[in-house]
């Protein structure tokens, strides 16, 4: 199985600017934007035979059994799917768990990539 794991970057940083410059109107289309982004990526990993497990916030869960894509070619993907506006991460693992440690070493080794578990520590 190869599940893939998928956060927003610094969305909390959005809202926290919306929230201190006291602009609803900057957090309503903060909201709409991450929804769509979610949707759109939750829309292409449905596409690509993965099954979508999470989808909420900034972030989607997707596994799949048969799905033979590859990192690289996977978050290219993504980044065409969600465009400039956002930027995620992802990682991808044999398990949950193994999805979600690599995710949180894409977001701790630089951002707006993404890592899979198997080759954490290679190439920082």
């Amino acid at each position: 199985m190869a599940f893939v794991a998928i956060d927003g970057d610094d969305i909390g940083r959005k809202l926290a600017a919306c929230y201190l410059s006291n602009c609803v109107s900057a957090l309503k289309a903060t909201k709409a934007l991450v929804e769509l982004k979610t949707e759109q990526i939750s829309t292409l990993l449905t596409d690509l035979g993965y099954e979508v497990l999470f989808c909420a916030a900034d972030g989607v869960t997707g596994v799949s059994e048969t799905c033979q894509i590859d990192d690289a070619s996977l978050y290219q993907k993504i980044k065409e799917t969600v465009g400039d506006e956002l930027a995620f991460s992802a990682g991808v693992g044999n398990s949950l768990r193994e999805a979600y440690v690599a995710l949180l070493y894409a977001k701790s080794t630089g951002k707006a990539r993404i890592c899979n578990f198997s080759s954490i520590g290679e190439n920082v």
